[in-house]
């Protein structure tokens, strides 16, 4: 088959009869030329029509790895009397006010996806995390539903590590706090993931479910062990809990696309668990969440029993007081939104929104929800 005059065309020929010997028998190509050039202008056809599919899966994949958050950074709500909150959470729970901030214009109401907003925006501090309380000077948004329970899927709350559950509930006790459980529970033993770790749930004053936590030796992470308790009550926070309706597919949103990683998982159930949360019957699938860098994790609550929690209000904005926000950071807020928009989660944001670092702290960010509505700002600082 091969010729002086079209040596190009040949070595072409050569490389397909190696990869396609049954295809190139000598005898045959002698007597059907034709079909052999044939077939490979069909070959040549379908490299180049798969070409661009092939560059975009490429691109998608190295989208992914380049995209993942690198922290959640703190959560936040929204709370009608930010006077009212500061004073609760620093005198009662411990915290330290890190800044105080107005913010307004055009950008804000881009990013919050709510127009003519004015927020002013308190980051406190408790340990190493953050808590982030924004109220709303205008429009001002609704109130928590009175009946809110700990199975809908609004509920958010996080939890704050104690040193000593007895000392922490008395504190809470003497402040009035309104209760969420119906006391301290200390999880039962048989519970090989979740056992000795003790447990209380109570309400700031909006209605925000917030938690107290002790973790026995052996569990938790290692800094709520190594820490100074002398003369700290309130450690830190460990983690932000959301119910979840299914929680493979807030694994999609939050490991597959946000590049978290399961850290642990339990399924918790008896009378302890019916106490902690206020729900008769409950049994729950419990799925722990990180990032390579540490800090605050995500958890989620399925409940197996009941099922009858409520979904997220489908008109809720930032401005209504059951909004809650995990805050993300990343390297990469095209990257990460590209995948979103691809995965057809729901934007908040009206995309990236630019601003300036001296309001919020950080230059770029978009708010996103998951599956459930829960929503999260990703954030490039």
């Amino acid at each position: 088959m091969r010729s002086e005059r079209f040596p190009r065309r040949d070595e072409a020929l050569l490389r397909l009869c190696a990869t396609e010997p049954a295809l190139c028998d000598e005898a045959a190509a002698r007597r059907h030329p034709h079909r052999l050039w044939a077939l490979a202008l069909l070959l040549l056809a379908l490299g180049l029509f798969l070409l661009p599919a092939r560059a975009q899966s490429l691109h998608v994949a190295g989208a992914a790895k380049t995209a993942s958050v690198t922290s959640v950074e703190s959560v936040g709500m929204t709370v009608s009397d930010m006077d009212a909150s500061v004073e609760f959470y620093t005198r009662v729970l411990t915290f330290e006010k890190v800044s105080d901030v107005e913010v307004w214009g055009e950008e804000y109401e881009r990013l919050q996806g709510i127009f003519g907003v004015r927020m002013r925006v308190v980051r406190l501090r408790l340990g190493d995390e953050m808590i982030e309380l924004t109220e709303y000077l205008a429009p001002k948004g609704r109130p928590l539903p009175v009946d809110s329970r700990s199975n809908d899927r609004w509920f958010q709350h996080f939890a704050v590590i104690t040193s000593d559950m007895e000392k922490a509930y008395a504190r809470l006790r003497q402040h009035k706090v309104q209760h969420a459980s119906t006391g301290p529970q200390t999880l039962p033993a048989w519970n090989k993931n979740a056992g000795g770790i003790k447990a209380f749930y109570f309400k700031d004053p909006d209605g925000h479910a917030l938690e107290i936590l002790q973790f026995p030796e052996g569990k938790g992470a290692d800094k709520w062990h190594r820490l100074p308790t002398s003369e700290r009550l309130f450690l830190g926070i460990d983690h932000t809990a959301i119910v979840v309706s299914d929680t493979e597919a807030s694994l999609k949103f939050y490991r597959d696309v946000l590049g978290m990683t399961v850290a642990g998982g339990s399924e918790n159930y008896g009378t302890e668990q019916e106490h902690l949360n206020n729900v008769r019957g409950a049994r729950l699938r419990i799925t722990a969440l990180r990032v390579p860098r540490g800090g605050i994790g995500v958890e989620f609550l399925e409940y197996l029993a009941p099922r009858d929690g409520r979904p997220a209000p489908a008109d809720k904005g930032a401005n209504d007081l059951l909004h809650w926000q995990t805050g993300l950071t990343t390297e990469n807020p095209e990257g990460l939104a590209e995948l979103l928009r691809r995965g057809r989660y729901s934007f908040v944001s009206d995309g990236i929104t630019a601003l300036d670092p001296a309001g919020l702290g950080f230059r770029r960010g978009l708010l996103v929800a998951d599956p459930d509505g829960h929503v999260v700002r990703v954030a490039e600082y």
